[in-house]
């Protein structure tokens, strides 16, 4: 497998091609603020086995069970030996919430790559898993009865080698520096739109529930897990600073490519305006209901703000955006008129 850049011809970049989308916001980010943006992916997946027609959980086992590990092994062996062939790194893998789910975690890398990786790791994956007779997917909600499934991401600004993310003793404001807060703010701003992009079906938002882990109220905390920003404090970072934020509200359907692009032209947006950050939600969002603003409740609503929200004109190509407004509306119309037409995702995700 390979990926490619598209063109129109030598030299002159196709104006839909998604990846070339996330390098010209990077290289806005680059010629204004001297940043860079690192991103590492969670792969929250299924794996299902056909019984009497029916995909059904290869395994009931709760959550972190080493018999999940047990019942897997195999499988998990050789996924994760196919993607370090592939010089990809695996930091994590667990048993989910979900029966049959599990989460493979990647390490952080330069955003285009990090993008391709999880390209990769999806078709890893999936290719494993049918060749041992089984199904894999992403679908954010594969069943309206168990937990669904996320690619959570986490971003993080550097600057000349150094993460810039992270605040000082003294010269920091909720544990990050200046820019983080910015641009982390400028996400938070625009998050009901950039939902467009990263939370693409309907079916996405069957996933975003108050009460999931998946980050249902404009708001961020500081490992608040309910939060849909979230200011991350990971093993060996001086307790109360954060090097980097996870976003919640990004799942298996959305192309990463431009998925990153709507996030880093919202970080854009808030550094390019100074935006601050509220204060952090530190309890159950879910628990302040009528205080908080509730994000988009279906991808109608996140498409209504994406058009209402001029600043994706100036940072991401007029005549790309179109094109995903287009998409959008075709499959709310595809799914308003064919209500089981969900189950059949997990052959596409």
């Amino acid at each position: 497998m390979l990926l490619a850049d598209m063109h129109v011809k030598p030299g002159e970049p196709w104006e839909y091609c998604p990846r070339e989308a996330l390098r010209r916001v990077l290289k806005v980010l680059k010629d204004e603020f001297n940043l860079e943006v690192n991103a590492g992916f969670e792969n929250e997946f299924y794996l299902l086995r056909e019984q009497e027609g029916q995909w059904v959980p290869f395994d009931s086992t709760p959550y972190c069970s080493t018999l999940a590990f047990d019942a897997a092994s195999p499988i998990l062996h050789e996924i994760v030996g196919a993607l370090q062939s592939l010089g990809i790194p695996v930091e994590q893998l667990h048993a989910e919430a979900g029966k049959g789910q599990y989460e493979l975690a990647l390490g952080h890398a330069v955003c285009t790559h990090a993008a391709d990786n999880l390209v990769f790791t999806r078709e890893v994956i999936k290719a494993v898993a049918r060749k041992h007779g089984l199904l894999a997917t992403f679908v954010p909600k594969y069943t309206l009865y168990d937990i669904g499934s996320g690619s959570h991401v986490h971003l993080s600004l550097w600057q000349n080698g150094v993460n810039v993310f992270m605040g000082s003793s003294g010269t920091n404001r909720h544990g990050m520096s200046k820019v983080g807060e910015e641009f982390m703010a400028g996400v938070l701003h625009h998050l009901p739109a950039v939902l467009a992009f990263t939370a693409p079906l309907p079916n996405s938002y069957d996933r975003i529930q108050p009460d999931t882990w998946s980050g249902a109220y404009k708001c961020w905390g500081k490992e608040n897990r309910e939060a849909p920003l979230r200011a991350a404090c990971p093993p060996g970072i001086p307790n109360g600073t954060f090097s980097n934020f996870e976003i919640k509200a990004f799942d298996g359907c959305a192309n990463p490519y431009l998925g990153l692009a709507a996030i880093i032209a919202a970080g854009i947006d808030g550094l390019r305006s100074h935006l601050i950050l509220p204060d952090p939600i530190d309890t159950n969002p879910s628990s302040l209901d009528g205080e908080l603003q509730r994000l988009p409740k279906s991808l109608s609503e996140s498409l209504e703000c994406l058009q209402k929200d001029d600043m994706f004109k100036d940072l991401i190509n007029e005549k790309l955006l179109v094109a995903v407004k287009g998409v959008r509306k075709a499959e709310i119309d595809f799914y308003s008129k064919n209500k089981d037409a969900y189950r059949q995702l997990i052959h596409r995700y």
